[in-house]
């Protein structure tokens, strides 16, 4: 049997080339009793931690390289070649070359390598030159690579003699470690190959070394693979069956192909085996990496231990007026623990920039994941939740038991994180702080979508198995698990179309592989030095910003320290509205002094007016606060832990347990202490362990590895945990069958339990921002419209939320010139730069010249006579005419429109009648001013209402002044299955109904020749994306039109983060009372109801709509579920005026038609 190893491999590292996976790569090494296998994908070291980590699991020898793109011949300064100064015509100029690291200088030296092919020489690709070869080439074995390595490429152009001269130089640098590449793809190119290595290998005494030049693992992938090239291709015209590589022998072939393939160069297979044997490296952790803390001298203290625990319990008295001996034995339990574990430094340098930030008017979140749980950490003033009060565990964060670094994220306001990680950059240096690389990957949907895209696969027959895929814990289905377990797509297992088959394969292939490389949105490593002397950097995709080339989970191979500054939103509004609570009231408020148990707070979580509160904004999470009517924090908490997919079906029994309408049962006494607050139901994986600990005598730390196991489903571990937990629970006096039952119970429910302190921490963020809303609701909805003004399905929401609250909304006015939305007199004033074309410098231009003339601008003419009209230009000024900002000057907006150019014109005339008049004051000329008359406005004919909406929503991205759909409210509550600003929680919901205005229509001929139209809906809660296909525009196009508005019945179809309508059927909405109706429910309250006169004239209202449609009358009392009346002597005609008069008399949503 022959021995070889594969020395020149890629994955899906080398982006969107590579058609493996890393474990692909090293299963293929192990099924072929391979002892080695290389990893060098091109350019990056993206994988060679993964590598390492699996290569070691599988028994398996990694050799760490990389192709490298090589200036063979010049620098990597230079820009490419050619003559053209505009670089036109300019080649890429790089060569391949394989680098595979001997030793730990080696790997130190490749790392070095690939970063400066990033910093220093990218240009398109990541290059480096012979310079930095010689510099750090120590410990490298360098391969001369495929076609495309510079020797190669002078063999190709029968160039033998610059092939010589620059395989001698190679040797130079590596000695022998340098090695001729052979490769046999039976492609043209490598004929001349082929002859002249051999050639110059006796010629120079270099070794001669065989290589295939792996891109995927079996043969049968080819196609796959040129699929993957094919991705990026838009056109979705290109052949995949041509093959862009000109051979499908790009494969992990077995040591008998190999050594066939090169008969009579035996010793090129050979020397395979010689230079993974010259390979002594393997990636292994050193111990953590972390930057020096200086310690203030003034503090006394000799170590960092020391440092630590002196501020620490100087924090604690000042956050505790009485340290219990309870407090003080937790503190210190956890500085002990800390200590013992050598996390001292770590807590420094968090507390250190939370502190710096919060010095410098960062707001900084209260918390963020288990780090709450920790009295340490709230003592220096990481968290701002006191872990006693809410009964927080410290081993949730940090297990003694378990030698893993803590892991403390940090929510900053994403308006000012930037700040942060330059604080840091200042304080440790700018060389020693990186971000973070991160990988998107191919899930079963988007590949399905692009593998179908190339293959010329119809939308429509992609998206009737997409839309089948459902997610779990957040976690898509993939593509076999999706078609063994969901019965809508059984079609799919029993095809016999060759399209389909072929999309299934193909996408099976290449699911999961990585699409391309971006920054994390929050990862930061801070190293004792410069980072790149411990990993290596890169610029991900069309970035500038270095990042680490290993991702955050592998980053912990290096033992570096690695932070997640998190960006929340939510807490830049809460800055912005007591910023404006401030100015509009003069009232300071600090969050952090909010108290926690406000009436007006939790009444708004009782009514459901959530809307813009962060975590329980949705419309169900609206519904289901109505029905629990949360009174404390702990409340809040548990349903923000309970609304998600799986305990989301134990929320109906937490609410009837707490207004005492079903029995809260134990499975026995002892859970009582650990449950009750959750009504006897495991919500929190603190439950879990304190379960463990109470019951079964575990210590809290050994329950954290039980909470551990049982999330992982380890069978084995579990079966371990199991005889422990009910010999432990035995020993504590409950019966073995009940231990049993207990452990059972706490097994399935800790799939679903939710960190606590997590849950908590965050809802008292949310607790933060409806407190702001109960009592500053303008200033609060300002906040929330400036910082999501490029999200109009938000904005949208937020100016309907306006409406309820009889919030008014000021439209743009350029006599109050604001660029952000603002309060005025309680009204919301609307900020300009929401407006399309007008930007800051021309809103602070015109706020800047309306103060210098100390009055208001009374005419579009005014305005372009006094401002600066290059800043304050044509596109600015429509839209701020569209938007209704000069509305309350003279003319309409038709008339403005019409004379722009007529007022820029005149604008123009004036400045230059003043700047003559000063020439002559300065010339000796003639001095008198003589005032310019301002032109009058063009007779127009004025806009329809329609019109001028139409053109609103144009500049705005949404209506503002009001809604088409206005007048159809009623039908829009009734028959709408969907509110279009709410589409997230439909990813799983097999048809809806929308109702909305049509926008954006655009048309095109499918391939059978039939039109299909796209188009945006929008209603009064956001807008969705839609499509009709052909066969069914053909029956409903009638109904589709701009600005139409309609009913529309269709299928909701994940897009990326968004959610997509396939409309399925559609009709006007003037027709949907007639064709939905069975019913009319009339709400009425108690008081209403037991007041004579308004029941008499409601008999009256009824009586005089006679019709066949029954009336249920609804009885509503402070929540309590209501009273059904069914009105047997009362059927009604449904119509506009009866709709008005009820509505008149019982107020704002006190009817609905009833399907």
């Amino acid at each position: 049997m022959a021995e070889f190893i594969h020395l020149h491999n890629h994955t899906h590292y080398s982006l969107q080339d590579g058609a493996c996976t890393v474990y692909d790569l090293v299963k293929a090494a192990k099924k072929n009793n391979m002892p080695a296998v290389a990893l060098t994908d091109h350019g990056v070291m993206f994988g060679i931690s993964e590598f390492h980590r699996v290569a070691k699991k599988e028994g398996i020898k990694p050799i760490s390289g990389m192709e490298a793109y090589v200036v063979a011949e010049g620098s990597r300064y230079d820009k490419g070649k050619g003559d053209d100064s505009n670089g036109k015509k300019r080649t890429r100029n790089y060569h391949h070359l394989v680098l595979l690291a001997k030793n730990k200088t080696g790997y130190k030296n490749l790392s070095k390598l690939s970063t400066y092919g990033y910093t220093q020489g990218f240009y398109y690709r990541p290059r480096i030159d012979l310079e930095l070869l010689r510099e750090y080439g120590e410990g490298l074995i360098a391969l001369s690579a495929c076609a495309g390595g510079i020797v190669s490429v002078h063999l190709v152009n029968n160039d033998y003699e610059k092939a010589r001269r620059t395989a001698v130089t190679y040797k130079e640098i590596f000695g022998d470690d340098f090695y001729l590449e052979i490769q046999d793809h039976k492609m043209e190119v490598e004929k001349n190959i082929l002859a002249g290595m051999p050639k110059l290998s006796k010629e120079l005494g270099i070794k001669l070394v065989a290589t295939n030049d792996c891109h995927y693992i079996e043969k049968d992938h080819a196609i796959a693979h040129n699929i993957l090239l094919l991705l990026g291709d838009k056109s979705g015209t290109a052949d995949y069956h041509h093959l862009r590589y000109e051979t499908d022998q790009i494969y992990f072939k077995s040591a008998d192909e190999m050594a066939n393939l090169f008969k009579g160069y035996e010793g090129a297979v050979e020397n395979t085996l010689e230079i993974a044997d010259k390979v002594d490296f393997a990636l292994e952790f050193e111990g953590h990496l972390y930057p020096k803390f200086p310690i203030p001298p003034e503090s006394g203290a000799e170590t960092l231990d020391e440092y630590f625990e002196q501020i620490a319990r100087e924090g604690l008295y000042k956050r505790f007026k009485n340290v219990t001996p309870e407090l003080e034995d937790r503190f210190n339990y956890e500085i002990d623990t800390i200590k013992s574990m050598g996390f001292s430094g770590y807590f420094l340098i968090v507390q250190d920039y939370i502190n710096a930030a919060k010095s410098r008017g960062i707001p900084v979140g209260p918390g963020r994941g288990s780090a709450a749980g920790s009295l340490v950490a709230y003592a220096v003033g990481i968290t701002n939740v006191d872990p006693f009060e809410f009964d927080l565990l410290f081993e949730r964060f940090l297990n003694p038991a378990r030698k893993s670094m803590p892991d403390i994220d940090v929510d900053f306001a994403d308006s000012k994180r930037e700040r942060v990680i330059e604080y840091v950059k200042e304080k440790y240096g700018e060389s020693s702080v990186c971000q973070i690389v991160t990988f998107n990957r191919l899930s079963s949907k988007a590949v399905l979508r692009d593998v179908a895209r190339v293959l010329q696969i119809p939308i429509s027959v992609v998206s009737s198995i997409t839309k089948f895929i459902p997610s779990k814990f957040g976690k898509v289905y993939s593509i076999e698990q999706a078609l063994a377990e969901v019965p809508e797509l059984k079609w799919v297992n029993e095809s016999r179309d060759p399209k389909i088959l072929e999309l299934i394969k193909y996408a099976k292939i290449l699911e999961g592989m990585n699409r391309n490389s971006s920054k994390h949105a929050a990862g930061v490593v801070i190293s004792p030095g410069d980072v790149s002397n411990f990993v290596p950097l890169a610029t991900p995709g069309n970035s500038s910003d270095l990042v680490t080339q290993y991702n955050m989970k592998e980053l912990d191979t290096t033992g570096l320290l690695k932070m997640d500054f998190l960006g929340l939103r939510t807490l830049t509004i809460i800055q912005d509205a007591i910023d404006l609570i401030k100015k509009t009231h003069n009232v300071e408020i600090n969050p952090d002094d909010i108290p926690l148990d406000d009436e007006k707070t939790f009444a708004l979580f009782a009514k459901g007016q959530t809307t813009s509160v962060f975590q329980f904004e949705s419309g169900p999470m609206r519904e289901y606060l109505k029905k629990l009517k949360p009174t404390t924090v702990k409340d809040l908490s548990a349903m923000n832990a309970l609304y998600r997919p799986g305990p989301m079906e134990f929320i109906d029994d937490f609410i009837k347990r707490k207004h005492g309408l079903a029995e809260t049962v134990y499975l026995h006494p002892v859970l009582e202490p650990m449950l009750k607050e959750t009504y006897g139901i495991i919500v929190y994986q603190e439950q879990v362990m304190q379960i463990a600990n109470r019951a079964a005598g575990m210590t809290l730390a050994e329950a954290d590895l039980l909470r551990r196991a049982m999330g992982k489903k380890d069978l084995q571990a579990m079966k371990e945990q199991k005889v422990k937990f009910v010999a432990g629970a035995v020993k504590n006096n409950i019966a073995e069958k009940t231990a049993s039952e207990i452990f059972d119970a706490i097994d399935k429910f800790a799939n679903y339990g939710f960190n606590k302190s997590h849950a908590v921490a965050y809802s008292v963020v949310a607790y933060q921002t409806a407190y702001l809303k109960a009592h500053y609701p303008a200033e609060f909805l300002a906040a929330n419209l400036t910082n999501e003004v490029g999200n109009t399905d938000k904005v949208t929401t937020f100016l309907e939320d306006c409406r309820k609250l009889k919030i008014e909304v000021l439209c743009p006015d350029v006599n109050m010139p604001s660029v952000y939305f603002d309060v005025i007199d309680g009204k919301i004033l609307f900020g300009m730069c929401a407006i399309k074309n007008v930007g800051i410098g021309a809103v602070e231009e015109i706020k800047r010249k309306r103060e210098e003339l100390g009055r208001n601008f009374t005419s579009i003419f005014d305005l372009c006579a006094n401002v600066d009209t290059r800043t304050v230009n044509k596109r600015a000024l429509e839209g701020l005419i569209l938007a209704g900002a000069l509305d309350k000057l003279s003319g309409t907006r038709a008339q403005n429109i019409a004379a722009v150019e007529m007022a820029l014109e005149f604008g123009s005339k004036v400045k230059n009648s003043k700047f003559n008049i000063t020439d002559s004051l300065f010339g000796g000329g003639n001095m008198e001013e003589v005032a310019i008359p301002e032109p009058p406005l063009p007779e127009v004919e004025n806009w329809t209402s329609k019109e001028e909406l139409s053109k609103e929503r144009e500049v705005l991205g949404f209506y503002l002044t009001d809604h088409p759909l206005r007048k159809y409210e009623l039908e829009y509550r009734s028959f709408a299955t969907v509110f279009l600003g709410e589409t997230e929680t439909l990813e799983n919901v097999e048809q809806v109904r929308a109702i909305g205005v049509v926008t954006g229509l655009k048309t095109k001929i499918d391939r059978s020749g039939k039109t299909m139209a796209f188009f945006t809906l929008d209603d009064l809660s956001g807008s969705c994306e839609c499509v009709v296909f052909g066969s069914t525009f053909e029956k409903i196009g009638k109904y589709i039109s701009e600005e139409a508005t309609v009913l529309l019945v269709g299928r909701p179809e994940s897009s990326g983060d968004a959610i997509k309508l396939q409309i399925e059927n559609a009709m006007p909405l003037e027709v949907t009372k007639a064709q939905f109706t069975k019913s009319l429910k009339v709400v009425i309250d108690q008081e209403k109801f037991s007041t004579p006169e308004i029941i008499i004239k409601l008999k009256k209202v009824l009586e005089k709509s006679q019709g066949n449609i029954p009336v249920i009358l609804h009885v509503v009392n402070n929540g309590e579920k209501p009273r059904l009346f069914h009105l047997k002597n009362y059927r009604v005609k449904i119509c506009d005026e009866l709709a008005h008069s009820l509505l008149e008399l019982l107020g704002e949503d006190s009817i609905l038609y009833c399907t």
